[in-house]
């Protein structure tokens, strides 16, 4: 405080050689690097909250494969979901695919999964057939492609890469709340990828305990980041219906009338 009130008072401006001399030393110091605390190989969580004693023993058996198509952005966050889905799984039978578009030309592997007459692609929709009914006609084991990120990144996804209308489109028939209570959803009845493959997986598979598995390391994350100060996270369907959705309304009249379908429970 004195010596800003000095400076003001004399109205000199210090000398360049006497700023260069104050900062000389500055330059001097060691710059300290803020390192990433060590991850757990297997789950992808720091070791401190490894999630590791959730997850199965062995790599649960299953015939179908999974190709999760991942929006970038959820690449770099950190309570994710599909870390904890490929540790239950074995690594043939969980590929992760990390981008916006894909074409046939850089991806040729993926190009050939589409066009499989036994490929699904699990994508709600008015052309989607529910999953029920295709594990009813269908015995024999299928790829299933699921695509990762936010509603709105997943339907750019979709709707910009050809490759991914080859494949059925089928959807979940469910109404059991999501589980991931510490991210917000449009619904009470939108699931996180890891939910929507354990529930869809469950189906193919004709097995519950791979829903049960699946599932027990997402609500030990949920049940720690709450323990840790983390709030519940109702859908924005639960804030609208109550009073509670405290953001200002959109002015885009396309989302406005989304938001009106939410609260009267209209399938959007």
């Amino acid at each position: 405080m004195e010596r800003g009130s000095a400076a003001a008072g004399s109205g000199a401006a210090p000398a360049p050689a006497e700023e260069g001399e104050g900062c000389a030393g500055l330059w001097e110091l060691p710059v300290e690097r803020c390192e990433r605390r060590p991850e757990c190989g297997r789950c992808s969580r720091p070791q401190k909250v490894c999630l590791c004693p959730f997850l199965p023993i062995h790599p649960l058996k299953v015939s179908i494969c999974l190709y999760i198509i991942q929006h970038p952005a959820e690449e770099s966050r950190v309570l994710r979901t599909v870390p904890l889905l490929a540790a239950c799984l074995p690594p043939d039978k969980c590929k992760i695919l990390v981008g916006r578009r894909f074409s046939e030309d850089r991806y040729p592997e993926l190009a050939t999964v589409c066009r499989n007459p036994n490929t699904l692609i699990l994508y709600p929709g008015a052309e989607a057939t529910n999953l029920e009914e295709v594990a009813v006609m269908s015995s024999s084991p299928s790829v299933m492609i699921i695509i990762d990120g936010t509603w709105s990144q997943a339907k750019d996804i979709f709707y910009k890469n050809s490759l991914f209308r080859l494949p059925k489109q089928v959807q979940l028939k469910t109404n059991i709340s999501s589980q991931y209570v510490i991210r917000t959803q449009p619904t009470n009845t939108c699931l996180s990828t890891l939910e929507c493959a354990a529930v869809a997986l469950t189906i193919m598979e004709k097995n519950t305990i791979i829903q049960e598995t699946i599932l027990r390391p997402l609500q030990a994350l949920c049940s720690f980041q709450l323990q840790h100060g983390a709030q519940i996270h109702h859908s924005k369907e639960h804030l609208l219906k109550n009073g509670l959705y405290d953001k200002p309304m959109p002015k885009n009249k396309r989302k406005l009338r989304r938001m009106e379908l939410l609260v009267n429970n209209v399938k959007i």
